[in-house]
């Protein structure tokens, strides 16, 4: 008996949760109470959705995926929820009768700041296509009170101020406050032996506690009743209130726990800079899996499976090495609490864990001192090493003798600061590691892990990512949506994305590629509205939109382009009227933010600033070059910025971006790429055709020896002149104090430039001189951008979350409808 959706219920509904829940009058209620009224009223569906998809799920005793992220960045979930529930019309007319318009309450609706960047955005499109698909899992992550931060610029410098995000409260959630479970750090272990039977069992003595307390976040799927669920652990003390000192006068101290307990997940990645940073990220990390696989097990033991066969019921992907803990800590469980041995609770976790990961770098795969270890988690340190023993004792057998595959292969990094590798024990941990790309599966294969894949070659698997089509185009672009299901004359392409191809034979057709042009002009329209709210820069839509939006990163080089916007300055200001008259003007776009404490990404954002000063400032060439910088970018930026991209720039250094997704969101748009042969650039212009994008730079497998060319060097000068004279301008202070940019300079200088701008700046202003020639030609750009569309089927996270259901979690869809059909 679900709640009626008809226009006066609905009204109903909602003017219910003015009075009772927000305790205003029906006749004296704003917009945000608007908004707030109507997301209770949708969450009043969702949950009513949820609980029978949960019931249908433990009624029929299924296998479950359980997705664990650090991050889950959902954006908004108005647009979202009433979109997939099919409730978009139905509310727009109830809510304009009421002197309402739904389309203005979406932006009453701030940002949910539970993540940074791709790893979050992909979770949550996962989410979403899980419910989609009708597929039974659970996601599980962190309740950040602050996010990451919020972004200011002032005087072109990157401030962090708290993202406030839970200000005004978030009407998604529901707090349960009946599923709370006590979070162990610190201590000792104590070791008794059974002189009967010779066997020693180990008991954690902690030496803190905190209280994970469960937030539910449901989550709907398209076109269909599921519902599922992200649930977000809070960190609360396990004594809320000292009365002792309060008494003695210490009141400070006698809530001192609480404010130290919740400062746990008060803040996404808290800076590691330190000692005290790297033991706040690790208790993050271990809150997560801890009070996570407490709620799995309480949830396995309804039914009467053995925990012998756990695996048969629970599937754990875990995305990326945050939460690899999880791996000792359900062993620790199934040893000293289930009384398995180490080989027989080992069989269980390796068959219930798999492993996402996200990088082909190094030194960004993560490593933890084993001394913070032995004092965080003791019991879980000593767990590390029986594993690393099991597995070294596999290596010797296979490689007799070989101590060199035995230090590339343990979990433990030997040398004066011992280390345990995170993504080893991740590995070594799961039944299947997977790429997040073609270009990246294989070098995982042949770089970082090479040994790993010689000893166990059938645990790699490629699973390309995806993005939801519903998000970042039937919502993000209502106006290219309408226009798409006309030409595929049905709106399933939106939960069947392989439908798009249908657009293909449109590209060439006059009057289509007029209304596909149409609707790009009127989004590049809203952007520039936004950029004059948000800057008072005036930019003119009629410009080439080219968009660079990502996490500010050296190799995501930001800084090539910088540098070839700073190329192309020169270039303008040398020029006379009869050149300027032949020239395509563009826009360049920035956003993204610096970690805190990355002190070369924030002077690139100072630099970018800096040079968007000089040029926006100049009269002359400011008309056919502007660049705007635009602030703390997130999921409500990403919506408005991404359809309206005329070119997005992917530009990482070959071989270092694992797959990206923001090129998918792009494409999807009608946008075209400037991009290196790295991560799904390739997997998309394989699907576009060769040609159709702008491609250009070294390949993965030219970069070493490129490298190897500027350690060698003898000349630290840069060789191409236009590159020099770019660096040439920086140093004579044309855009700013030298000492502010002198850090930018160095790592540009031969051996320093590992991401290799120097070796790819020329083909760089190659392939965007090929963007504005093309661009020049309305008609064949319209049909490289109707084409490239439609080329995007495999790129729905849709295709993904298939593959990893039928070839990794070996889960089958279960849904709502279909279990009432039957």
């Amino acid at each position: 008996n679900y709640r009626v959706d008809d226009k006066e219920s609905i009204q109903k509904d909602i003017v219910r949760h003015v009075e009772y829940t927000l305790a205003r009058t029906r006749l004296n209620f704003t917009n945000f109470h608007a908004f707030q009224a109507t997301a209770h009223s949708l969450r009043d569906r969702l949950l009513e959705r949820f609980n029978d998809t949960h019931t249908l799920f433990t009624d029929k005793d299924v296998r479950r995926v359980y997705y664990l992220s650090l991050e889950f960045l959902v954006g908004r979930s108005l647009r979202n929820a009433a979109c997939n529930m099919g409730l978009q019309e139905a509310y727009t007319q109830a809510l304009a009768e009421m002197g309402y318009s739904l389309e203005s309450l979406y932006d009453e609706e701030k940002d949910a700041a539970l993540g940074n960047g791709g790893l979050g955005r992909l979770a949550a499109c996962f989410m979403d296509s899980l419910a989609t698909q009708n597929y039974p899992a659970w996601g599980y992550g962190l309740r950040y009170t602050y996010g990451m931060f919020e972004q200011k610029i002032y005087k072109g410098e990157q401030i962090e101020v708290p993202d406030n995000w839970l200000t005004n409260g978030n009407p998604w959630e529901v707090e349960r406050l009946d599923v709370q479970y006590h979070v162990s750090f610190y201590g000792h272990v104590e070791a008794t032996t059974d002189h009967t039977t010779g066997t020693t069992r180990h008991e954690w003595i902690p030496g803190d506690k905190v209280i994970a307390c469960a937030f539910d976040t449901p989550i709907p799927g398209y076109n269909t009743r599921n519902t599922l669920n992200i649930r977000l652990w809070a960190s609360r003390p396990s004594k809320e209130f000292d009365m002792e000192l309060f008494n003695k006068g210490d009141y400070m101290g006698a809530v001192g726990a609480r404010q130290k307990s919740e400062n746990l997940t008060s803040v996404l990645y808290p800076n590691d800079n330190t000692y005290s940073g790297k033991e706040l990220r690790l208790k993050q990390q271990y809150l997560l899996v801890a009070a996570t696989l407490q709620d799995i097990i309480r949830r396995f033991k309804k039914g009467d499976v053995p925990m012998a066969l756990f695996h048969t019921k629970v599937t754990i992907q875990l995305n990326d090495t945050h939460p690899a803990l999880g791996i000792p800590e359900l062993l620790r469980i199934l040893i000293d609490l289930e009384g398995m041995t180490f080989l027989e609770a080992w069989a269980v976790v390796s068959k219930t864990y798999n492993y996402t990961n996200h990088t082909v770098l190094p030194e960004a795969l993560e490593k933890w001192p084993v001394p913070l270890l032995e004092s965080l988690l003791p019991r879980h340190m000593q767990l590390i090493y029986d594993i690393n023993l099991h597995l070294l004792r596999e290596v010797e057998a296979k490689w007799p003798g070989d101590i060199a595959a035995m230090n590339e292969l343990s979990i433990i990094e030997e040398g004066y600061d011992k280390r345990v590798r995170m993504a080893h024990l991740a590995l070594f941990g799961s039944s299947y590691v997977n790429g997040v790309a073609q270009l990246h599966s294989e070098l995982i294969k042949d770089t970082i892990f090479a040994r790993f894949h010689a000893m166990w070659p059938d645990r790699f698997q490629n699973k390309t990512n995806g993005v939801t089509p519903r998000r970042w185009l039937a919502q993000a672009n209502p106006l290219l949506n309408t226009l798409i299901t006309e030409l595929v004359g049905s709106p399933d392409w939106v939960c069947d994305f392989s439908l798009i191809s249908g657009i293909k034979e449109f590209a060439t057709n006059e009057d289509v590629q007029q209304k596909w042009m149409a609707v790009k002009l009127d989004n590049k329209r809203k952007l520039a509205d936004l950029v004059y709210k948000l800057l008072g820069i005036e930019v003119d839509p009629h410009m080439m939109f080219d968009v660079h939006v990502k996490r500010i990163h050296e190799y995501k080089r930001q800084l090539l382009n910088i540098l070839g916007v700073i190329h192309r300055f020169h270039r303008l200001s040398e020029m006379g009227d009869d050149e300027l008259d032949h020239v395509v003007p563009r826009c360049v776009f920035f956003g993204g933010k610096a970690a805190p404490g990355y002190f070369l990404a924030k002077r690139i954002i100072k630099l970018i600033h800096n040079v968007a000063n000089v040029v926006n400032a100049d009269p002359r060439v400011s008309k056919y070059l502007k660049v705007v910088f635009i602030p703390n970018y997130n999921v409500r930026m990403a919506e408005v910025i991404i359809p309206a991209s005329d070119i997005s720039q992917h530009i990482s250094t070959a071989g270092t971006e694992a797959s990206g997704t923001s090129n998918m969101k792009f494409v999807m748009n009608g946008g075209l790429i400037v991009g290196t042969e790295d991560g799904a650039n390739i997997e998309i212009v394989q699907e576009c055709g060769e040609g159709q994008h702008f491609i250009f730079g070294l390949k993965a497998c030219e970069v070493e020896k490129a490298r190897c060319t500027s350690r060698t060097t003898v000349n630290p000068r840069p060789g191409d002149f236009r590159f020099g004279a770019v660096l040439a301008s920086i140093e004579q202070g044309m855009f700013g104090p030298v000492a502010e940019f002198q850090p930018i300079i160095n790592s540009l200088r031969g051996a320093n430039d590992r991401y290799l701008l120097q070796a790819d700046f020329a083909a760089f202003l190659a392939a965007m001189k090929q963007a504005e020639t093309v661009y020049t030609n309305k008609a064949e750009w319209a049909r490289r951008s109707i084409l490239c569309t439609g080329s995007m089927g495999k790129f729905s996270s849709d295709n993904t979350i298939k593959q990893y259901a039928e070839e990794i979690w070996k889960v089958e869809p279960l849904g709502l409808d279909l279990a009432s059909d039957e």
